[in-house]
């Protein structure tokens, strides 16, 4: 397993709550772990506010309510003007674990329970003087539709929303955090603050959108508790270790030979986009393989490549004659792009089919019309090379697994480590966030969403880069991976340089080695 930080893994609710089990029980107390929750969470807020600002703490049962009651805490003995709202949160001395309550009284911390008021009136008045609210009504555990006094209290909270800095203590109540499922009634959050590790649901959407930045904060849980997790962030600090080094003692040889049997005359642009990229991510040479008809558009604006022609189906695609011909220069690439824009003609689909029969394919990533192609002949699991990356997105992986889409976009994470695992290969599932498993079982997720990478050829794109990192020697999941968050990072870059509207391919591209030179000096 490749080294991942502990505050990159993900957990499920049931393994967090498997973690802090163990924890207690090693002697590191539940007790201790809800205070140095709720100082974090204070601590956050603290850094969001200024010296006048009115903080309102959002309590509910459980755990969850403990940790604001910590934070309510910690906030006015830092000098905050800070008021405590409670629901369904026992104050007696039987019910107020710890005496966290007791102690906000103690100090005069101003509070009232949603029991003595009905109607909402001291909330609605509190939440005009608040700029900040903290919401620790329900935590990660909950997973019932919200209604009755609690939908009423979030509904006023959303009605002052666009005003108030939102911070959520572990989730927004109201998010599944193993689904991402979202109630109606949940209030979106500017910042989650959730301890140990992050939750799966955080990063699932629709809950993924409700949760603003997240901040993983240190609760003192044993590290090696999270040795078993197998589910991961792919952010920059654990991808940066992955990059092909470069060394001034060099040649094009040193870097790898890409060959990528790409494009027809309807997508013509796909072979240039994913050539274009495998050189932009480092490769020493590209060759693009393509029908007779598209070497003349390609060729001429792409001047780095050289050129494998092919004859060509009546519809301008690569015909099946042309396998024999790339099988006898295979032998010197280090790495096979395969897919990008080859059209579904039946002769282009009997072209792969006997391509995929060469005896020891270099590692190969398999895109787009590559994977349609695939979904339609027989056992073709058996037919992958040994080094292999599929790169799906939601329909295609829907003609992969013979599911309907609906199913695919429900259960993405779990089909692709089920899928990986069952066709020994590594599988890139595109979309947000998009994951990428092996069959061991490892899935990486990337925290990036952005409308910029929501257009035609981009993932001609992806697949050049992770082409040009197998061939740089970039072990297939690796390149995956590592592929994903470059490809993400250059679609950040030209939604904040261009906009998310109007950003095309092509402007991917110069940005690839921008990004890799970025990651490179972190």
């Amino acid at each position: 397993m490749p080294s991942i930080p502990p505050p990159n893994k993900l957990v499920t609710v049931a393994e967090m709550q498997a973690i802090e089990r163990e924890s207690d029980a090693r002697g590191y107390s539940y007790a201790t772990m809800m205070e140095i929750a709720g100082h974090a969470t204070a601590d956050a807020v603290l850094a969001r506010v200024d010296g006048a600002a009115v903080v309102l703490v959002l309590v509910g049962p459980g755990n969850n309510g403990g940790d604001g009651l910590v934070c309510a805490r910690y906030l006015y003995q830092a000098g905050v003007d800070v008021r405590v709202y409670l629901w369904k949160r026992g104050t007696d001395a039987a019910h107020d674990y710890e005496q966290h309550f007791a102690r906000l009284m103690a100090l005069g911390v101003p509070s009232m329970h949603h029991d003595s008021d009905a109607d909402f009136a001291q909330l609605h008045a509190w939440l005009i003087d608040a700029a900040v609210v903290v919401d620790a009504l329900l935590g990660t555990g909950s997973n019932r539709p919200i209604a009755g006094a609690l939908a009423e209290l979030l509904d006023a909270v959303a009605a002052q929303r666009a005003r108030l800095d939102v911070i959520a203590v572990d989730c927004p109540s109201g998010l599944n955090c193993d689904s991402g499922a979202l109630d109606p009634h949940a209030v979106a959050a500017d910042l989650t603050v959730t301890f140990a590790h992050a939750k799966i649901g955080h990063y699932r959407f629709p809950g993924a959108g409700a949760c603003g930045d997240i901040l993983v904060a240190d609760i003192g849980t044993p590290a090696d508790l999270a040795d078993p997790l197998t589910t991961f962030l792919l952010t920059p600090d654990v991808v940066t270790a992955w990059l092909p080094q470069r060394d001034e003692n060099s040649h094009k040889g040193t870097y790898g030979k890409v060959l990528a049997a790409a494009g027809s005359v309807a997508y013509p642009g796909a072979a240039y986009l994913a050539c274009s990229a495998a050189g932009r991510a480092g490769a020493g040479l590209v060759t693009g393989a393509v029908a007779e008809p598209v070497w003349a558009i390609t060729a001429a604006k792409l001047a780095e490549a050289t050129w494998l022609t092919l004859p060509a189906t009546a519809d301008g695609g690569i015909d099946a004659s042309a396998a024999p011909r790339i099988a006898e220069h295979l032998a010197g690439y280090d790495a096979l792009i395969l897919g990008c824009g080859l059209g579904q003609s039946e002769g282009t689909r009997a072209f792969v089919a006997d391509l995929l029969a060469t005896p020891e394919l270099p590692p190969a990533v398999i895109d787009a019309d590559g994977l349609n192609h695939l979904a339609r002949l027989a056992d073709w699991p058996r037919r992958l090379p040994a080094q292999c990356v599929l790169t799906p997105h939601p329909a295609e992986m829907s003609r992969l697994c013979d599911l309907p889409l609906a199913e695919i976009t429900a259960n993405r994470w779990a089909l692709a480590r089920e899928k990986a695992r069952a066709w020994n290969a590594v599988l890139l599932v595109k979309g947000p966030y998009t994951v990428v498993a092996e069959p061991d079982g490892l899935l990486a997720v990337l925290p990036v969403a952005t409308s910029a990478l929501a257009t035609a050829g981009t993932g001609d794109v992806l697949a050049g880069i992770i082409g040009g990192l197998l061939a740089q020697g970039v072990e297939p999941f690796l390149a995956a991976c590592l592929g994903a968050a470059i490809h993400g990072a250059a679609g950040k870059r030209c939604a904040a340089e261009i906009g998310p509207a109007g950003t095309v391919a092509g402007d991917l591209l110069p940005r690839i080695p921008q990004v890799m030179q970025w990651l490179d000096a972190l």
